[in-house]
């Protein structure tokens, strides 16, 4: 899909790298024009023609419902039972955002089960138990994987046992085309992209770096990168630009900017920018995102793609996420703030400063067709931006 796409059909955006190139003014109030109340989970919204789709847990179901962009009103919902609890306190409900393609969306849960939904009507295509299918364990929060479809193949870093580390589905009948490695999944989602000539996939497991050919499931690369510590995950999706390829993770653990054509590492470093979990955007040559651990503060950094050498950074961010619109960063803060701020590396200097949500923000938004949609804690609205 083109990143001028209206839609964003999954996680971070058309081409899976936080960039909306949609209409939006500078000038906009950023007016409300709807909120729907949610259940449970940190899974982002997708918007695919006209629909917005939001995956949620209350009581003991998962629900994936279908919502009318315009107005708001649910249009259908797919609901089964879910036993998952989190052993931190955490929200028990789904991480992974939705995947559209086609007549198809993708959704999987914390405790690992996929399914295959119809998007016009809600109705079930298929489903699968990675638990049971590959062996996949709980993890720290569940899982947390948001599905890839690309090329004719639904992409997981799934974290299955017996050589399922990362996979390879039908995305029309759920059937294995191909598996590879014992890696744990971690909660970074996968990312494709063309490398000399032929479609790769390239997935942060939680043991680090791994690029395989998309077609053939073939590892070209596997390169540990993970903490030290046990109690440790990679969560941040990899930014792939031309041969190259930027991973982040936190836990004294940093960044890496690697050529995936050579596997040969260019710069790396716990001092650049060290995500613990929201995924950076890349803007002109320069990175933008949030660095340290979610409970100790973060600072906003503006950081060199080819260097690493951090250019600017701004203190006072306890957590958030960073999306491109245009030339504008869009900074939501977890507290429910939206900053808007030119993408410069010459400094941070906010142009707007509006509230969004009144609860706890930890899900990554959707941009499209000139409205910026946010999922809280207390729910979901639709603002216009045009």
């Amino acid at each position: 899909m083109l990143a001028q796409s209206p839609n964003w059909p999954q996680h971070l955006g058309p081409s899976r790298n936080g960039v909306y190139s949609g209409p939006w003014s500078e000038k906009s109030g950023f007016q409300q024009i709807w909120k729907h109340d949610l259940g449970e989970g940190f899974a982002a919204p997708a918007v695919a023609d006209g629909r917005v789709l939001v995956y949620h847990r209350q009581g003991g179901q998962d629900k994936l419902e279908s919502l009318d962009a315009a107005t708001g009103k649910t249009q259908w919902t797919y609901a089964y039972a879910t036993g998952y609890r989190d052993d931190f306190g955490f929200s028990e409900g789904p991480r992974g955002t939705p995947a559209v393609d086609g007549d198809r969306v993708f959704i999987y849960s914390a405790e690992g089960l996929l399914h295959a939904v119809n998007v016009k009507t809600g109705a079930k295509i298929w489903s699968l138990d990675a638990r049971k299918e590959f062996g996949v364990r709980k993890e720290f929060f569940g899982t947390g994987c948001s599905p890839l479809v690309d090329g004719g193949r639904l992409l997981m870093n799934i974290g299955g046992a017996n050589g399922a580390g990362v996979v390879a589905l039908d995305p029309a009948t759920g059937k294995t085309l191909w598996k590879a490695l014992n890696h744990e999944s971690g909660y970074a989602s996968p990312v494709a992209a063309d490398i000399n000539g032929q479609r790769h996939a390239v997935f942060f497991t939680r043991e680090g770096v791994v690029v395989a050919n998309a077609a053939t499931g073939k590892v070209t690369i596997e390169k540990r990168w993970r903490a030290r510590m046990a109690a440790s995950v990679n969560a941040a999706t990899p930014i792939v630009s031309g041969t190259q390829a930027f991973f982040t993770s936190s836990y004294d653990t940093g960044a890496l900017l690697l050529d995936v054509a050579t596997g040969k590492e260019i710069w790396s470093g716990d001092e650049s920018l060290s995500s613990h979990y929201a995924t950076p955007v890349l803007a002109d040559g320069h990175l933008y995102g949030l660095h340290g651990r979610q409970e100790h503060g973060q600072t906003l950094r503006c950081v060199e793609w080819k260097s690493g050498k951090v250019k600017w950074e701004q203190p006072g961010f306890k957590a958030g996420t960073v999306t491109l619109a245009g030339s504008h960063l869009f900074v939501i803060t977890e507290q429910g703030e939206l900053q808007v701020a030119p993408a410069t590396p010459k400094g941070y200097k906010p142009v707007k400063k509006v509230r969004v949500a009144d609860a706890l923000v930890r899900a990554y938004p959707a941009l499209a067709g000139g409205r910026l949609y946010v999922r809280s804690e207390a729910g979901i609205a639709a603002f216009r931006i045009d």
